[in-house]
């Protein structure tokens, strides 16, 4: 449900609107350096602020609930919560009854009986990725030397972004994108068959990021155009070394120990400035809708530091599974 992971298990909680949201953290080595100051650069990455983001930017300053004492991990789950200042519930009032077209509106009412928080999503936000931002900033340090990028590739199938940002936003809509993600420094090992393999946890966490719609790894669907002569990668040492990467780094579902590589594609951002048609839940009127408030042109913009952040988490949990963590920092 709202929970993630087995041995670094984490579980987020908030609305989007309401007072805060925020996230447990279980599994952090006792003894683990942790500053308040480690997690303000990630957290700056995702906020907004360039064209084509929204104009809502939380200060996101990170309120140490539990676990950490004297700038070290206890070893206790550790709580973290943010604060929403800049939220406005009243905008939503009018949405209530009528689902916001590609949004949860329609499908969280029918799940809660109406009792779902219908404001800005609920839990259904992507605000709830602070703390997911947070979680992973732990999660690297427990990695290092293991190093997680992730890049906007592409908007729109173009790769000129600002142009392409500036043009769908002058016509009032929206536009995806496409986010690599690399780690390198990775040992061999780490996954489990079947149903716990490297790739089945990262696409698990992936897929609970609002807005993802797919995921490749390595040459991914390219793979359905090439021989399996093309398509195999060839070892050249021992160590397991190979001359291409067109599994991404995986294999049977392990880590092979070359560089682990996927994409996502990102969806355009649901709300939109312009007439849509929906319907009265209550009445069943259906009705034309114009989605006002503060949005993203692009959200997939503001993605490349929570899929860096869902890869972190994924990795953490791994090897602490196969020990290479210990449970008590050196």
């Amino acid at each position: 449900m709202n929970s993630f992971g087995k041995c670094f298990r984490i579980n987020i909680f908030g609305e989007s609107h309401g007072s805060h949201v925020g996230v447990v953290v279980e599994g952090v080595p006792a003894g683990l350096p942790l500053n308040p100051k480690d997690f303000l650069a990630d957290l700056e990455k995702r906020n907004p602020g360039s064209w084509g983001t929204t104009p809502r930017k939380e200060p996101d300053k990170p309120i140490f609930m539990s676990g950490i004492l004297n700038n070290r991990a206890t070893g206790a789950p550790i709580s973290i919560t943010f604060q929403n200042l800049k939220a406005q519930p009243k905008e939503y009032e009018r949405t209530k009854e009528s689902p916001r077209p590609g949004h949860a509106d329609w499908v969280a009412f029918k799940k809660y009986g109406g009792f779902n928080d219908h404001r800005g999503g609920g839990h259904f936000s992507g605000r709830l990725t602070v703390g997911l931002v947070a979680a992973a900033v732990i999660a690297k340090k427990m990695i290092y030397p293991v190093n997680i990028k992730a890049k906007l590739l592409e908007v729109g199938g173009c790769k000129d972004i600002s142009k392409i940002i500036k043009k769908v936003s002058q016509e009032n809509d929206s536009i995806g994108g496409l986010i690599e993600c690399r780690a390198q420094n990775l040992s061999p090992g780490l996954g489990e068959p079947f149903f716990d393999s490297a790739e089945s946890l990262i696409s698990h966490i992936i897929f609970a990021v609002p807005g993802i719609k797919g995921i490749e790894f390595g040459s991914g669907f390219a793979c359905t155009k090439m021989r399996g002569s093309e398509c195999n990668d060839s070892l050249i040492n021992k160590q397991g070394k190979t001359d291409s990467n067109h599994s991404g780094g995986i294999n049977g579902g392990i880590t092979n120990g070359n560089e682990l590589v996927y994409r996502v594609a990102v969806r355009p951002t649901p709300s939109i400035p312009r007439p849509q048609k929906t319907v009265n839940i209550r009445t069943g009127n259906l009705k034309i809708m114009t989605i006002k408030g503060r949005h993203d042109t692009c959200i997939a913009l503001r993605m490349p530091v929570i899929v860096e952040a869902s890869t972190a988490i994924v990795l953490a949990d791994l090897m602490l599974q196969t020990q290479k963590i210990q449970r008590i920092w050196e």
